[in-house]
């Protein structure tokens, strides 16, 4: 996949099938639409291309919404469709001035100028432009005189998903993993550093992993341990992760730790991508760090169990 920052940069090409959107998580639903756009592009020998904008556009809009939490950075976006087989991602700068822009000029100076659109295909709500006047109707009534074929995604098809990133939000949560995959189609993942922790962890026999906090509006799960995975370069292990305060040391901050299981290398300053696979339990405060330790062996063989190692 081609990536283009910069839309002056955007080549010509044969036949670009289009779609445009945020598509936080490239969920199942946004999944449809992307289908669908690269089943357009094989048929006329074309090649597909997503337009989406970063940073979100509601937190541009809307800078005093600090709770809006994402469920994919514009890297994690990046990588999530190349892995699903976009052949270019066209990445416009989201600002004030970018959203007073009409629909009617975002389709002459982008859709048609810029990218020579053959097919546009977009979700059956979709709106873009200032006030998001662009609508479907309104493509369709004036395709002939852009020159593209406008595709809509009927809204059945959306609705027999069932799925939306806000959905998803609120599974994550809420600690409820299995609901958000099933709607992402794969596991919920982040990606951070590895940074120095109190090594608490090392005294009970269970050395963890600490993990800066991720930047961006990543959102995080509820607060728990999880059965996870965890990729350090090429690497994959089964591990635990807890999200939380640690209450039975009096934690006061908000900590990401995870104990990698079968593992002892020194990985401070690496990079790891966790993904979760399932909630075992909630956060909850022990009378001893002899409890805590007893039930971390449970929440280890409980983690064999659902990751199957």
């Amino acid at each position: 996949m081609i990536v283009i920052r910069d839309i002056n940069d955007f080549p010509q090409l044969s036949y670009p099938v289009v779609t445009s959107g945020t598509f936080d998580g490239v969920h199942i639903g946004h999944q449809k639409i992307l289908k669908r756009v690269m089943e357009r592009a094989r048929q006329s020998n074309g090649q597909s291309v997503v337009i989406t904008y970063w940073p979100h556009p509601r937190l541009v809009l809307f800078p005093e919404d600090n709770d809006l939490m994402l469920l994919s950075t514009i890297q994690e976006r990046i990588e999530e469709l190349r892995n699903f087989g976009i052949d270019y991602l066209l990445i416009i700068p989201f600002t004030k001035e970018f959203s007073r822009t009409s629909s009617r000029k975002f389709i002459t100076d982008v859709l048609v100028r810029t990218i020579n659109t053959k097919v546009l295909v977009i979700g059956y709500d979709h709106r873009f432009g200032k006030n998001r006047e662009g609508s479907f109707e309104n493509l369709k009534a004036r395709a002939a005189q852009y020159g593209f074929e406008v595709e809509e995604i009927p809204r059945q098809d959306i609705d027999d998903v069932g799925v939306s990133s806000t959905k998803i939000r609120k599974a994550l949560e809420d600690g409820d993993i299995h609901t958000a995959n099933r709607y992402l189609g794969r596991n919920y993942t982040f990606t951070s550093e590895v940074v120095e922790g109190n090594k608490i962890g090392r005294t009970i026999g269970y050395p963890t992993a600490n993990l800066a906090l991720p930047r961006n509006h990543k959102l995080i799960p509820a607060h728990g341990v999880y059965a996870v995975w965890v990729k350090i370069e090429e690497a994959r292990y089964g591990g635990m992760m807890n999200i939380g305060l640690r209450p039975t040391v009096d934690g006061k901050q908000l900590t990401l730790e995870v104990h990698i299981l079968n593992f002892n290398q020194d990985i401070y300053g690496e990079t790891l991508t966790v993904e979760f696979v399932e909630q075992l339990r909630k956060e909850q405060k022990f009378e001893s760090l002899e409890a805590l330790k007893a039930q971390l062996a449970n929440d280890r063989e409980a983690t064999a169990v659902i990751l199957q190692i």
